[in-house]
């Protein structure tokens, strides 16, 4: 964990064994996320994806993010033993997808509704169109895709469908039907019900 944060490895990866490996790299599902708390949402996405794609899911866990503050070392091995003897997490420095995918070549990348409509607004690339395009290309040519699960976002239940996608990467992404996964909890809901209790 200490050379991960250091900056002298990419990503660290926990098995439900306990055992750990640095820079491996999965072909399979990847399910970033922030994990405070990992809840049955997540759990759900992860095995519906798994069986889209045919390949196991591991999480993936940041310890950097566009829109929230560097976790702790004590925040990080909080969230990774909510894991322990139940599924494979993967911690890394990368906060970007096109960082990402160089860490994960060749895998499929499970995101929601809302981190999509992220990925392909220029606002999160410094209001650079182009430097949205070139980030997208790159997670191309490290041969990634994305899986994408639909979000309520206040009243409405957003898909795929809504985002705006640039015609030269819409292979990229594929939508997990409503029918197949919905799950109407967030990480922040939860947080929110357990402060008000």
């Amino acid at each position: 964990m200490a050379a991960l944060l250091a900056g002298h490895i990419g990503s660290v990866t926990y098995e439900p064994d306990g055992s750990s490996k640095t820079d491996s790299r999965s072909a399979g599902c990847i399910l970033s996320g922030s994990f405070d708390p990992w809840h049955d949402g997540h759990r759900k996405l992860a095995a519906v994806a798994s069986e889209i794609v045919g390949a196991p899911a591991t999480y993936e866990l940041s310890v950097t993010n566009v829109d929230k503050p560097r976790l702790s070392e004590d925040a990080v091995r909080n969230r990774v033993a909510q894991f322990a003897g139940l599924a494979a997490v993967s911690v890394s420095s990368a906060h970007l997808f096109s960082d990402k995918a160089r860490l994960f070549p060749g895998c499929t990348f499970v995101i929601g509704w809302d981190t999509m409509a992220r990925l392909v607004d220029p606002m999160y690339y410094g209001g650079d169109p182009v430097s949205m395009i070139l980030a997208l290309s790159r997670i191309r040519a490290n041969g990634c895709r994305f899986l994408v699960a639909g979000r309520l976002h206040g009243s409405e239940f957003k898909t795929l469908a809504d985002v705006s996608v640039p015609d030269a990467f819409a292979d990229m992404f594929s939508e997990i039907p409503e029918s197949a996964f919905r799950a109407d909890i967030s990480s922040t809901g939860l947080r929110q019900a357990t402060k008000a209790i």
